[in-house]
C-alpha cells in the first residue's frame, strides 16, 4: 500500500500530540486509538516498542462516502501509525486514493472526488509534520 512516512526527532508522546493536531487542522478527529505495545503486553506477555494506531476520521467526508457507497465503511477510519524507532518517531499515513485501488470501490465515481479531497488533506498533514 502506498503511504507517506515521516520521521520525527521528537518523543513518541509529543509525536502523537503533533499528529493529532495536524489531523485536526485538516478536519480529521481521532476516533480510535490502539496502543499495540500495551495490547501485546496484556494479551501476549510480550514487550514491544511504543506503536500506536490512530483511527482518523473526517466526519463530512465519511458521511458523504458512506452515503454514496456503504461498503466504503470497510476502509474507515483512516489508520495512521506512530511508532518509536530508536530515538526517533516514525509516522505513516496512507494515500487515500491508493486505499481504494484493488477493492472494486475505485470504480465508484462518487468516491473519486472524495478520495482526492482526503488525499490532499492527508498530504498537508504530512507536510505539517516534517521537522
Amino acid at each position: 500500500m502506498q503511504h507517506a512516512a515521516v520521521t520525527l526527532t521528537k518523543s513518541f508522546d509529543d509525536a502523537i500530540l503533533e499528529v493529532t493536531e495536524a489531523l485536526a487542522a485538516e478536519g480529521f478527529g481521532v476516533i480510535t486509538r490502539i496502543d499495540m505495545h500495551d495490547t501485546f503486553r496484556a494479551k501476549l506477555g510480550v514487550e514491544f516498542p511504543p506503536y500506536t494506531i490512530l483511527g482518523a476520521c473526517n466526519p463530512k467526508l465519511a458521511h458523504r462516502a458512506v452515503s454514496a457507497v456503504p461498503e466504503i465503511g470497510l476502509l474507515l477510519p483512516c489508520n495512521v501509525t506512530v511508532e518509536a524507532d530508536g530515538g526517533l518517531t516514525r509516522v505513516r499515513i496512507p494515500d487515500a486514493r491508493e486505499m481504494l485501488g484493488g477493492t472494486g470501490l475505485s470504480d465508484a465515481p462518487e468516491l473519486a472526488e472524495l478520495a482526492e479531497d482526503a488525499a490532499a488533506r492527508l498530504e498537508r498533514v504530512v507536510a505539517a509534520l516534517k521537522d
